[in-house]
């Protein structure tokens, strides 16, 4: 893939900026990683954070979710080696529904990404950023740069969700978006994040998320706010042996509540409607 001098010398300046960045972390292995995952719990129930995080103490999966894990991580290795190159025919003649799939989802990336104009792409790409004394992470399953925008795209295996909104607020949209225009030269109103949905047989469709100046001032005043509430409640628990606080909405709306109050009925079908356990279902993979 041929890339125009000025994309050239955008893509030499990231990658200076890497190894800066990946000398710098060499020295930061102290530091507490948090990903989006992490901020989508501790956002939404701080015991629930302690509880897995902390004490290990996680909840046995069912089959249905280990068989969506498995085959979730089957198909970003899957994209992934076809980004890098990799012949995937062999795998996808198995299937004739994933062929189809596969096909219809990168016809349809290309047309609304653009993939024939000479840019730079990289599968699997990992940003991290110092904030606050922690170190933010993400693992962007493509990302997309030339001399006037970045495009993240992230792959979903399951349908497309109701709820819009809800996605957009999702700390994996916000993290993502905010880490990128931390980490690079690019301006937020550059920047945009692709979400798309793939489910067979159905055919792939995509939600596009594009960022601003005004959402990465407001990520960056609610990731420090976060911090500074974490920043508390680990003290408060290393030194005083005080359990994570349970905000007050919890036994209302917390999809963990039945983990620690009784007779709270409905919660299973509201966790399985939860859409950021459906985000957080599918683990960001590297082969």
């Amino acid at each position: 893939m041929s890339i125009c001098s000025s994309c050239l010398l955008f893509v030499v300046r990231e990658l200076s900026r890497n190894l800066v960045n990946n000398s710098e972390n060499s020295n930061k292995q102290s530091l507490i990683r948090l990903s989006q995952s992490h901020l989508n719990i501790l956002e939404i129930c701080p015991p629930q954070f302690q509880r897995l995080y902390l004490e290990q103490l996680g909840s046995p999966m069912s089959p249905e979710i280990q068989d969506n894990l498995a085959w979730g991580s089957q198909f970003h290795q899957l994209m992934q080696q076809r980004e890098l190159g990799l012949s995937i025919e062999s795998i996808l003649n198995q299937s004739h529904d994933l062929q189809h799939t596969v096909n219809a989802l990168w016809i349809a990336v290309d047309q609304q990404h653009n993939l024939t104009q000479q840019s730079w792409r990289e599968a699997e790409h990992s940003r991290t950023l110092e904030f606050r004394g922690y170190l933010l992470t993400a693992i962007y399953d493509l990302l997309i740069l030339d001399d006037k925008q970045a495009q993240i795209l992230d792959w979903k295996t399951y349908l497309q969700p109701q709820n819009e909104q809800k996605l957009k607020n999702n700390w994996q949209t916000r993290l993502y978006l905010y880490l990128l225009a931390e980490s690079s030269d690019y301006l937020p109103e550059h920047i945009s994040m692709t979400y798309w949905f793939v489910k067979i047989p159905h055919e792939p469709k995509f939600w596009k998320f594009q960022y601003s100046e005004t959402l990465h001032q407001k990520n960056h005043q609610d990731l420090s706010d976060l911090l500074t509430n974490l920043d508390d409640y680990l003290k408060d628990y290393n030194e005083k042996n005080i359990n994570f606080p349970h905000p007050s909405y919890c036994q209302e709306k917390c999809p963990y509540s039945n983990l620690f109050f009784e007779n709270n009925q409905g919660f299973q079908e509201e966790k399985n409607n939860d859409l950021s356990s459906k985000i957080e279902e599918i683990e960001e993979v590297s082969i």
